[in-house]
């Protein structure tokens, strides 16, 4: 049987909430929003930009519309750029689980509410993107997880059947989706504590020291 790992981006590849987080609160300052870290942490995590500006524009009475929201997803993607060119940072050991998990013959996909734009830079500056079969972004889907529709993509797109895939998470939306696509899960402890992802098939602080082979396959 053909099987599949699912990537999530954002804490699970790449440790770049933090540079989000401060890229999403100096473009809502342009629209003076104060966002703070903790509000960012408790309320935005798991959303894709749209999202979060349609959420935050709404929260201040902002009518919002799609080239107010363009905009400003142009704005965050610039600084976003900027800081990881200047400071990019892998989750611990996932370089090495991902090189180990296309050499074991699995397909490999990422799918995330980032920009393909973000996702490309980063996967290109680690030298990763050659094993990845797919990218799923925030362009390919119209709903953003929790929804399953960028999961169920995915599958569909690698040709592999839900009982062969697995998706690694770090957000609480992440492992929702993972749940309404029918897709065991396991979850890194980027984002939320371990008691927080209790429901996950399987918990790991990050991807040091694991093997693809530990992945909570089903039987």
């Amino acid at each position: 049987m053909s099987r599949a790992i699912l990537f999530d981006f954002n804490g699970v590849i790449v440790n770049d909430e933090p540079q989000h987080c401060e890229a999403l609160i100096a473009t809502l300052a342009t629209y003076d929003y104060a966002l703070d870290r903790d509000r960012y942490y408790r309320e935005y995590l798991g959303f894709d930009d749209r999202e979060c500006f349609r959420f935050t524009f709404e929260r201040m009475g902002k009518r919002p519309d799609t080239s107010l929201i363009d905009e400003a997803i142009e704005r965050k993607a610039v600084l976003y750029e900027q800081a990881i060119r200047a400071s990019l940072q892998l989750v611990p050991g996932s370089a090495e689980f991902v090189q180990a998990a296309a050499e074991e013959g699995h397909r490999l996909a990422v799918v995330s509410g980032a920009l393909r734009r973000e996702i490309e830079l980063v996967l290109g500056e680690s030298s990763l993107r050659r094993y990845f079969d797919l990218i799923v972004a925030a362009e390919d889907v119209t709903r953003c997880k929790p929804d399953p529709q960028g999961y169920r993509a995915a599958r569909k797109a690698l040709g592999v059947a839900a009982v062969g895939c697995v998706i690694i998470e770090d957000s609480l939306p992440g492992l929702e989706a993972a749940r309404a696509a029918g897709i065991r899960c396991a979850m890194v402890t980027t984002s939320h504590s371990a008691s927080e992802l209790a429901a996950a098939d399987l918990v790991w602080e990050d991807l040091r020291n694991h093997h693809p082979r530990e992945l909570p396959w089903s039987r």
